[in-house]
């Protein structure tokens, strides 16, 4: 698959967005409801750079293979860059993209959700279930400031 097959296809998800940055982003977005799903490097050295989210697993198997690296800046949220789209399995691809937008979909209220799937068919509104976004660790409570104070006031 290259670049312009896998842009269209990026292009055809229901309430996909496609919106180019400038400089000194030069990305080009592909997001549905305002959250990222999938964007390219437009500008050189990294030109057709391609960068799509994946699951905590996945990223440690994918970073692992050759041609693929963590996202600068996003490896951190489980984001890859696949640097030349062509040499990877085409059916392979479409699965990390149709996950990443199941996941940004996820992260939509219920109303903005049903309103992105609004004119999706019933078939494809099944396929594109939403992933919901792992719960959030509890925090702990913040130590006193004044803790450390002999006699324990506070």
């Amino acid at each position: 698959m290259d670049t312009a097959a896998l842009k269209k296809h990026c292009r055809a998800y229901p309430g996909a967005e496609e919106k180019l940055h400038g400089a000194p982003s030069n990305i080009l977005v592909y997001s549905v409801g305002g959250k990222f799903f999938a964007y390219f490097k437009t500008s050189e050295p990294e030109r057709w750079r391609f960068s799509v989210r994946t699951e905590s697993d996945r990223f440690l198997e994918l970073t692992g293979m050759p041609g693929i690296k963590p996202a600068r800046f996003m490896g951190r949220h489980h984001w890859v860059t696949v640097v030349d789209v062509r040499q990877l399995p085409a059916d392979y691809l479409l699965e990390l993209v149709d996950w990443s937008y199941r996941r940004a979909l996820g992260n939509l209220s219920r109303k903005r959700q049903a309103e992105a799937l609004h004119a999706a068919s019933d078939a494809l509104r099944a396929r594109l279930t939403p992933v919901a976004p792992p719960k959030a660790r509890p925090r702990l409570p913040a130590p006193s400031r004044f803790a450390h104070r002999a006699g324990g006031r506070s």
